[in-house]
């Protein structure tokens, strides 16, 4: 009997071991490292410089080279996070892999709107000059001036027609209020950092217009000093893009009349009147 007993106990522990011996195996194959390697690109193809590769609940990463090549130790069952700015994250399982090339694709969302600012762009809410942008199609009126279409449409800019005349009907404006009574009030004009002049401006059509932005506090114009005093108009115009040739027309007419014809004097009774003026004066 004691025997039995014994004989029991001792299947038991070899039982126990056994489960042990297999429990450790299946712990240690799946902490089996794997080094891994690997390019990372984007939609085009480009190499992705920087880009981050991470492991799945471990803090221990790396980052692409200038080629985008990339190499990591995982475990053969892990997963790799990558991501980069402006692009989607991807998690990838390993699955004993040695060779893993990745293509991120880019965030739309993250693009966001820009607003020029002097000698660059920013994203509209990391700006804090005080900066107004409008869109190009605004200012789309039935008009062949565009200084007469910028009236009522950007805050803090007062335009005005001095004249109706051909030619001469350009509007002057300023920017918050009348800043100098002396040589000049108008802004400085800038087109493709080029400065130009009112009239210049009123030439310009407004279907090569990429941007419109106006600088109009002390923050925003400080990079061109005195001169931006007034205040600063920058405009971008359409460039070039890479791709299939893209073809846009905008077709307008108009047709104007006086609502009231006057009659004029020929030239002999104008001068007969002309003689009566001059008599009835003296």
């Amino acid at each position: 009997m004691f025997n039995k007993i014994s004989s029991l106990k001792f299947i038991q522990r070899q039982i126990v071991v056994l489960i042990l011996a297999l429990a450790y195996s299946a712990i240690a194959f799946s902490q089996v490292s794997t080094h891994v390697t690997g390019k990372v690109t984007n939609e085009k193809g480009e190499a992705i410089s920087g880009g981050s590769v991470t492991i799945v609940g471990n803090t221990k990463g790396s980052l692409t080279d200038q080629n985008g090549i990339y190499s990591i130790d995982v475990n053969a069952n892990g997963s790799l996070l990558f991501s980069s700015l402006g692009m989607e994250s991807q998690t990838i399982a390993v699955s004993n892999r040695t060779l893993i090339d990745v293509t991120l694709k880019s965030k739309e969302e993250a693009l966001g709107e820009v607003t020029v600012v002097a000698f660059g762009t920013q994203k509209k809410e990391s700006v804090v000059g005080s900066i107004t942008t409008i869109r190009p199609s605004e200012l789309k009126i039935p008009s062949s001036n565009l200084t007469t279409a910028l009236a009522g449409r950007l805050a803090g800019v007062i335009a005005y027609q001095r004249s109706g005349e051909p030619g001469a009907d350009n509007a002057n404006f300023f920017i918050r209020g009348v800043t100098s009574f002396g040589f000049s009030n108008n802004p400085l004009i800038l087109v493709d950092g080029v400065e130009m002049t009112i009239r210049d401006l009123s030439n310009l059509q407004v279907d090569n217009i990429a941007s419109f932005s106006i600088l109009k506090d002390a923050t925003a114009t400080s990079l061109y000093g005195s001169r931006a005093a007034n205040g600063v108009i920058l405009i971008s115009t359409k460039e070039g893009k890479e791709g299939k040739a893209s073809v846009s027309v905008r077709y307008e007419t108009a047709i104007s009349s006086p609502t009231q014809n006057i009659k004029l004097a020929d030239p002999v009774t104008y001068m007969k009147l002309q003689n009566e003026s001059i008599t009835t004066r003296d």
